[in-house]
């Protein structure tokens, strides 16, 4: 998603590709999975046969191991099976008592009822402290609560400095204990304390905990069998997904003839992915996809090859959105500008009666996006350096965060209400922030690559510019204002409790910014570094 601008010459007529090949090609196209060990129909029914035994664990169980069942699910990336069961669970715990002595157990609940937008105050910890605040002795040397505390505290929101406090006293002692702790325990540590598990990518880690789970004392053979049946089908449905969308593209590319842009669609869907897995979504994760490969090729279009004129005529072109706006283009946009318009037909195509309306929603995000495309555009040929909150308003909308945002609900399921496509497209709250996170971490990245000469100056230049501070209180200044939007994001799940559903799959994509900015690089541009993950992602089977 926009992610940054590269460098390149702004007017040559025919460019040189300046960015790295896929390292993909035709390998989706081609590629024929081995049969597994057991056959599709059989591994379905297995799986039936397991999800009906876990189901039963449920019942008669105490709250605490309901807590903890409900844990195990997530985590192995199964809870999509027994959403009825796990929302059952915590509701009934949310109304109820709870006085447990275990500071496991009460952040493991405060992280679980959070997450599913159900208010939990910060003073569920008060009994595990001093007077002065300050934690009883025991905790210090109880790794696994530790860990909960941790990741429940990252669930912070705005103004709860006690949570954040509690993220430094845990951190500060699980990472005295590295080395002493066993294997499993130390490998999740090591984990969280790089990412918390609040804003870890759910698939890839699952296949972290899938290895770990058995080594569990209390661990569920029938669980660890079902993640591993789910995990290989769902697999073989990607599979299926990537090969059709991979099609798509080539013949795509091949059509509008843009080879100036980056040939990314494996990573596309993988983006698409990180929003939903479940299988129900084939249809939206398709459409998520090719919008985010129409990002792509816009933003390249406005960064890399097109002239200024040039992008005041795409621009204008988008905001009339009709084929004869097809004469204001220069010939090599025409292609480009008319294959928009017939795959937004084939969205709409692909969408109930009913369901049609949310195309022009789609369309009116991406017209947005444009606009704001076009206006770093004049930035950057009038040599304009702006204003930190001018560039962060801009930039963030540049990111393709809010249009992603937006694209997501156009494939989705009965979920998506009117309400939510309108909320998504007022880019307020968690879009908002979700448009931050990336626009942020890009900027981050960039900055540590160093700068590339068609590059309109990024939120951290801005600020050092603004506030003459060196780079060093900048980018401290764009890690908190990161912090910020995390907590916006928090927020927003019980502040909208009837647009929950769509609030949650925003928050995934917000979630996938640092798996793909992990360490300050772009993974998405520089994409060799996502591909052991897409290989375990949708390549390699679980071993039974």
């Amino acid at each position: 998603m926009h992610m940054a601008s590269y460098d390149a010459t702004a007017a040559a007529p025919e460019m040189v590709p300046v960015f790295q090949p896929t390292v993909w090609g035709d390998f989706f196209i081609n590629y024929d999975p081995e049969p597994l060990q057991m056959s599709d129909e059989g591994m379905i029914d297995r799986s039936n046969e397991l999800k009906e035994k876990i189901t039963g664990l449920f019942e008669g169980s105490s709250i605490v191991e309901q807590l903890n069942l409900v844990d195990t699910l997530q985590h192995l990336s199964i809870d999509h099976h027994f959403h009825e069961q796990i929302l059952s669970t915590l509701r009934s715990t949310h109304a109820g008592e709870f006085n447990s002595s275990s500071i496991h157990d009460v952040a493991l609940r405060f992280r679980l009822l959070r997450q599913q937008g159900l208010w939990v105050s910060p003073d569920v910890f008060s009994k595990f402290k001093d007077e002065d605040g300050t934690f009883h002795a025991n905790i210090a040397n109880d790794p696994r609560g530790l860990l909960s505390l941790y990741n429940a505290s990252y669930l912070f929101t705005h103004g709860e400095t006690e949570l954040e406090d509690n993220i430094l006293f845990a951190r500060q002692h699980l990472e005295s204990m590295e080395g002493k702790l066993d294997y499993t325990l130390a490998e999740q540590v090591r984990r969280a304390l790089h990412l918390p598990l609040p804003r870890t990518l759910k698939r890839v880690e699952a296949l972290h905990y899938i290895s770990e789970y058995k080594e569990e004392p209390m661990h569920n053979s029938s669980i660890l069998e079902f993640a591993k049946l789910d995990f290989n089908l769902l697999q073989r449905l990607h599979l299926k997904e990537l090969k059709a969308l991979s099609r798509w593209w080539k013949n795509l590319y091949r059509e509008v003839g843009l080879n100036y842009s980056r040939d990314r669609v494996v990573e596309c869907y993988l983006w698409s992915y990180t929003a939903y897995y479940e299988q129900e979504y084939t249809r939206a994760r398709i459409i998520l996809a090719k919008i985010i490969a129409i990002i792509i090729m816009t933003d390249d279009t406005y960064d890399v090859r097109a002239t200024l004129v040039e992008c005041r005529q795409l621009n204008e072109a988008i905001q009339r959105w009709d084929e004869s706006a097809v004469s204001l283009l220069p010939e090599y946009l025409q292609k480009f500008y008319l294959k928009l318009m017939s795959t937004f037909k084939e969205f709409e195509d692909e969408l109930k009666p009913d369901e049609k309306y949310r195309v022009s929603f789609s369309t009116k995000a991406f017209q947005i996006l444009s606009s704001n495309y076009l206006q770093e555009a004049e930035w950057f040929h009038q040599n304009y350096k702006p204003r930190f909150n001018d560039q962060v308003n801009v930039s963030s909308m540049c990111s393709g965060g809010p249009w992603v945002c937006v694209g997501l609900l156009v494939g989705m399921g009965d979920t998506v209400t009117k309400e939510a496509l309108e909320w998504a497209l007022g880019c307020t709250d968690a879009v908002r922030a979700c448009a931050e996170v990336t626009r942020f971490m890009n900027d981050l990245a960039s900055f540590k690559r160093g700068k590339n000469k068609n590059d309109v100056a990024s939120s951290v230049e801005c600020y050092i510019s603004e506030h003459g501070v060196p780079s060093e209180v900048a980018i401290a200044k764009i890690g908190s204002l990161i912090e910020d939007a995390w907590k916006t994001t928090n927020q927003a799940r019980f502040e909208l409790p009837e647009l929950l559903p769509a609030v949650q799959r925003v928050a995934n994509i917000t979630i996938s910014m640092p798996f793909m900015y992990d360490d300050k690089t772009d993974a998405f541009t520089f994409s060799s570094r996502l591909e052991g993950t897409i290989k375990r992602l949708f390549v390699n089977p679980i071993e039974l």
